[in-house]
């Protein structure tokens, strides 16, 4: 007789080395907030020592361009100085107030708060999942985990220990399923049909780093937003094939015995008056879709560009934050008021003010990231930094399209420690996408690639806010399930995703030639 008892993870054996190496390394980095404060004070500093020394570039842009230096040498600023900190002090009230995805993320979010408190998204993703056929419920599973991300903790809260129970229901292992919602929620967080909170928030970092080369550069949050419609069936089809033919087998066949409680197995299906109020939020979304159709396709449509009557640089492209409000906030609205979770105008607040309250950590987190942005911005090293580094590429030939994939293995390295989609960029796009724009790419293609490695180690990393939670959910089908084991378990969807999402991105944007959004240019030209 064959137990089904795994042998635990050797201590000395290299998977378990790494894993207590990523550890260690994410518990010496501080909270992400003290981490940008002690960057802010680090950069006054540096600054002043980079001055005293005369550090300096080239500066790359034609003469006569905007933002380029008098006399063609880019110096450095020093905030250690009088003139310096004077403009700290006058400064950091606005560069916190100005700070581009501020304002966006917080419009987005209320929209989407609506649809969320409402209980429209969580009976959608509850609809999706349960309605779909035993063939096709993992891939259901890893997709409607994927659309999830447009509300945040939706996905984490709801869908993953819902995903359990449906597996468990079917008589297939509930870790499995756990495994599979996890793998699109997480790994797949920047893939997406639909443009959510995220996008402006990385938007309007890539905006500000662009800037340090071009003035007037924007990246509109739209500008991956082909290529996250394509990564969503790339990453839900590589969730499916990893969860049934890897992951599952391993697992083998679920022992009732491995689990430290008593496991609830029935599900509530959506009940008559939610599928109601389903199909008239959908009728508000095809009212909503008709009534912006009839603004844009027309070719003197009231929100195309102005002057030029494209949609590029339209008021609807400039707009799109002002759409997700729309889209989320009036189907919520409608979908409360006929199942009876919003009766009046006080209901809508509550759940606006709910969600602004939950953003607490986020608004302090982007003063002290803003302030980063802003004395880089002044003391002129991130430019500095990018065309020195621009200029190494250069000498040691590192200009093509292979340069991504060092710069993917590194978001997703860095990830590891720091799980913050937001930190990670705030830090590092000042330095990388000017660098990169110097040697010919656009930001938005920039973006692109960042977003897949800052997603695909979601999963592999205990740094990840959620990463408890999951752990949590877990151990209630398996009372000895320990952090080497859910990270086991999710590293063949990592790995998988990584190559994957790599090959994507270069048959995409280099093979074919395809934009990575409307409108989003795949080379740089000043």
């Amino acid at each position: 007789m064959t137990s089904n008892i795994k042998p635990p993870i050797q201590k000395n054996s290299w998977f378990n080395r790494f894993l207590s190496a990523v550890e260690f390394l994410g518990n010496l980095l501080p909270h992400p907030v003290t981490l940008f404060a002690m960057l802010c004070l680090f950069i006054i500093v540096f600054s002043g020592i980079a001055d005293f020394f005369g550090l300096s570039a080239v500066d790359p842009r034609p003469v006569g361009s905007a933002g380029r230096a008098p006399d063609g040498v880019i110096h450095v600023v020093s905030l250690l100085s009088a003139e310096g900190l004077q403009r700290i002090f006058q400064g950091l009230v606005t560069n916190f107030t100005n700070f581009a995805p501020l304002g966006t993320v917080l419009v987005a979010l209320l929209g989407v708060s609506v649809a969320e408190h409402s209980g429209m998204l969580s009976a959608a993703l509850r609809g999706m999942v349960m309605g779909a056929s035993k063939r096709l419920v993992t891939f259901t599973v890893v997709f409607a985990a994927i659309l999830s991300n447009t509300a945040s903790e939706l996905g984490y809260v709801v869908l993953i220990p819902l995903a359990a129970m449906i597996f468990h229901s079917l008589g297939r292992h509930p870790l499995a399923g756990l495994a599979a919602a996890f793998a699109g929620v997480s790994g797949g967080y920047s893939a997406n049909l639909f443009l959510g909170t995220i996008d402006p928030l990385l938007s309007g970092i890539t905006t500000a780093a662009a800037q340090l080369i071009d003035p007037t550069y924007e990246v509109g949050p739209e500008a991956n937003w082909f290529f996250m419609i394509a990564s969503t069936f790339l990453i839900a089809g590589l969730g499916t094939i990893i969860t049934e033919k890897v992951v599952e087998p391993r697992l083998g066949k679920y022992d009732e015995s491995e689990a430290s409680e008593k496991v609830e197995t029935n599900i509530e299906h959506l009940t008559a008056l939610e599928v109601k109020g389903l199909k008239w939020a959908g009728v508000a979304i095809l009212a909503i879709a008709s009534l912006l159709a009839l603004t844009i396709i027309p070719e003197n449509g009231i929100l195309r560009h102005p002057e030029t009557g494209a949609i590029a640089g339209s008021p609807f492209l400039k707009g799109i934050v002002v759409m997700i409000f729309i889209v989320f906030a009036i189907p919520g609205f409608v979908y409360g008021k006929v199942v009876g979770t919003m009766k009046r105008d006080t209901d809508v607040i509550n759940a606006m003010s709910k969600s602004m309250g939950s953003l607490s950590l986020y608004i302090v987190l982007v003063f002290f990231a803003a302030q980063f942005v802003a004395f880089f911005k002044w003391t002129n090293l991130g430019t500095i930094l990018a065309i020195n580094g621009a200029e190494l590429l250069q000498a040691l030939h590192m200009t093509g399209p292979e340069v991504f994939v060092l710069f993917i293995l590194m978001c997703a390295f860095i990830n590891l420690c720091l799980g913050s989609a937001s930190a990670q960029w705030a830090a590092t796009a000042p330095i990388f996408v000017p660098m990169l724009m110097l040697i010919g790419y656009a930001p938005e293609t920039i973006q692109a690639a960042y977003r897949i490695g800052d997603s695909v180690t979601n999963l592999i990393t205990p740094m990840m806010s959620y990463f408890g939670l999951i752990l949590a959910v877990a151990t209630k089908y398996k009372k000895d399930m320990g952090i080497g084991t859910l990270i086991a378990t999710m590293l063949p969807y990592s790995m998988t995703f990584l190559v994957g999402w790599i090959a994507l991105f270069y048959v995409w944007v280099f093979a074919f030639g395809l934009p990575v959004g409307p409108e989003s240019p795949t080379f740089y030209t000043p």
